[in-house]
């Protein structure tokens, strides 16, 4: 375990009021000016089971032996907001919106991987993964953030001019152009990328997490 989070673990168990201090002030507690650093290993203990955080109630809290020995089988996925299924109208972000608890068993064997929650239904005729899932609204994606070379038939996390957008990737030679398929129940036009256009690779989709929740 990194040393900062050795010394967040420390406070997170005696510091009841940790929550509620600024990323800066828990810095100064640990010896680190950095506050990007202190947020970093504020999320991968959360990810690791080891600290619990509450945005809502101001709280940071360390997590009992027992519930790490409980849940240690789980895999903790970063949700990092919502990507479009249709046209790219979603802001795509990095700042993790909660984690997916997630059984080892029903993820790939990869470690780079994190959630986005699907707008739109264009990808719900889709057959994403090993399962062969189809990706309909509400539903959480599946993104392998170092495979950003594609080949023609793979499902891609696209961030077009700052949008995000899930669709089917295809490179067309003739054209020298991207195209962006749906696979869906209702009528999507392609999406055609020039080279110039600001357009690149945010990962490929690699699963499917299905939304029990999602409305009906």
């Amino acid at each position: 375990m990194h040393v900062l989070q050795e010394k967040i673990l420390e406070q997170a168990e005696k510091n009841p009021k940790l929550g509620k201090l600024s990323l800066r002030e828990v810095g100064k507690l640990v010896g680190e000016h950095s506050p990007q650093k202190i947020k970093h290993h504020l999320l991968q203990l959360e990810k690791n089971g080891l600290i619990r955080i509450d945005k809502k109630n101001s709280v940071i809290e360390k997590i009992k032996e027992g519930r790490l020995k409980e849940s240690s089988s789980l895999t903790a996925i970063p949700i990092l907001g919502y990507a479009n299924c249709g046209q790219a109208s979603v802001v795509a972000e990095e700042r993790p919106d909660g984690f997916l608890k997630v059984s080892a068993r029903l993820l790939p064997k990869t470690k780079n991987i994190f959630a986005l929650q699907a707008v739109g239904n264009s990808l719900n005729k889709a057959e994403i993964g090993k399962q062969k899932k189809s990706l309909e609204e509400g539903d959480f994606a599946i993104i392998d953030y170092e495979d950003k070379s594609p080949k023609n038939g793979d499902y891609v996390l696209s961030v077009i001019e700052g949008m995000a957008n899930l669709k089917k990737f295809k490179y067309d030679k003739v054209n020298e152009q991207i195209v962006l398929y749906s696979e869906s129940t209702q009528n999507y036009r392609p999406i055609f990328i020039h080279p110039s256009d600001e357009y690149l690779i945010g990962g490929k989709v690699i699963g499917v997490l299905k939304n029990s929740t999602r409305k009906t």
